[in-house]
């Protein structure tokens, strides 16, 4: 019996150490790179800066720099922050006795005490540096790695699936789908995976011709190589394998970075694509993940080797940088929301005002983690 418990606990702690440890890699990685963007501007700015925290909750390791802020790392490995002199609390809420009470040599430093132009810059400048970080490491990938380019030829066509009801024919090559060119095979997919139910325009060669296609893309499960199920656009084709349809393209420098800006647009626009559905009742909310999920999808993701890891923590990075766009106070996007009405009205909104529009934002953002880790665990327990 004891030799059964063993055998499971090692099975179960491997589990865990091999989700956590990955997930723990890709996440300190994007948080640290928002949290500095805040940092690095505010300093630029002439703002004291108290804490820059990897984590909530105790802290578990730190030091102080010549300047004063304090960097640790805390025990709940959940984000970060970076909080200002004369801020409340790390959500950068300000205290209006506490603000009152400085002196002039202290307004200097004090982030609340800026105009708004300053704590604007301060505040976009952790999504901001989300999306570089995502582009650099998209260049640096497509630069030490090569970007992988398999012709949009196909090879089969599935019977009985929407391909074949628009009319694909083995041997097509997709030039474009409602007007934008496609490049290689992955474009293509990307596209027809979240346009499940619209009729798209295939533009296709076929031989030395061109010919016009119209077709529907199908909602299905699809089961990736992990074993776990997305719900996908399918038109019901398959790719060509033969000699010189896949390669992998070599690029410079600069061409990478191009590249790189162009697949975080793609994710920033697929994103908004995805959650425009949702609201719309054309997509399934259910494929909203939280941290159990990005656990699970970076433990399965660093089997595959670390280049991959690196182009999740990309992928993780543009979306948390996104997320924070967003107009909900507690949020960067709300912070941008309250210095837009600040400038407009020439003076910042009450502090009942903000008091309130932060619990609201508190509110939805613990809805959205409570829905998020529901799916998560709805997940697990399918897979």
């Amino acid at each position: 019996m004891s030799e059964f418990f063993l055998h499971n606990f090692n099975i179960l702690s491997h589990g865990v150490i091999g989700y956590i440890i990955p997930f723990l890699f890709v996440l300190t990685i994007v948080v640290f790179f928002h949290e500095l963007g805040h940092f690095l501007v505010a300093r630029w700015a002439g703002v004291k800066v108290l804490t820059f925290s990897l984590g909530f909750g105790p802290e578990l390791a730190g030091f102080n720099d010549r300047h004063g802020t304090r960097w640790k790392i805390s025990a709940i490995p959940l984000g970060g922050y970076v909080k200002f002199f004369g801020d409340e609390s790390e959500a950068s809420t300000p205290s209006s006795a506490t603000l009152d009470a400085m002196t002039a040599d202290e307004r200097k430093g004090s982030f609340h005490h800026k105009k708004v132009g300053p704590r604007a810059a301060i505040v976009a400048a952790g999504p901001i540096a989300n999306f570089i970080l995502a582009i650099a490491i998209f260049a640096g990938l497509f630069t030490f790695f090569g970007r992988p380019n398999a012709t949009a030829r196909v090879d089969k066509v599935m019977a009985g699936s929407a391909a074949e009801a628009a009319g694909f024919k083995s041997g097509d090559v997709v030039l474009a789908i409602d007007g934008n060119k496609i490049s290689n095979f992955s474009d293509m997919q990307r596209i027809v995976s979240i346009d499940a139910g619209h009729t798209l325009t295939f533009s296709v060669k076929r031989g030395d011709s061109t010919v016009s296609l119209r077709a529907t893309p199908e909602l299905k499960e699809v089961k990736d190589s992990f074993g776990n199920v997305h719900k996908l656009g399918v038109l019901g084709i398959t790719r060509s394998n033969e000699p010189g349809d896949v390669l992998i393209e070599r690029v410079d420098p600069a061409t990478a970075v191009w590249l790189g800006a162009k697949e975080t647009w793609f994710v920033i626009d697929r994103t908004l694509a995805y959650i425009g559905g949702v609201f719309a009742g054309r997509e399934a909310a259910d494929q909203v993940g939280g941290p159990l999920r990005i656990a699970q999808i970076s433990g399965q993701v660093a089997t595959i080797g670390l280049s991959a890891l690196i182009h999740l923590a990309a992928v993780l990075s543009v979306s948390i940088g996104l997320l924070n766009l967003f107009p909900v106070p507690l949020l960067d996007g709300g912070h941008l929301l309250f210095y837009a009405i600040e400038a407009v009205r020439g003076k910042p909104l009450s502090e009942r005002a903000q008091e309130m529009g932060f619990r609201i934002g508190l509110g939805l953002v613990l809805m959205l983690m409570v829905f998020a880790t529901y799916n998560d665990i709805l997940h697990l327990a399918s897979s």
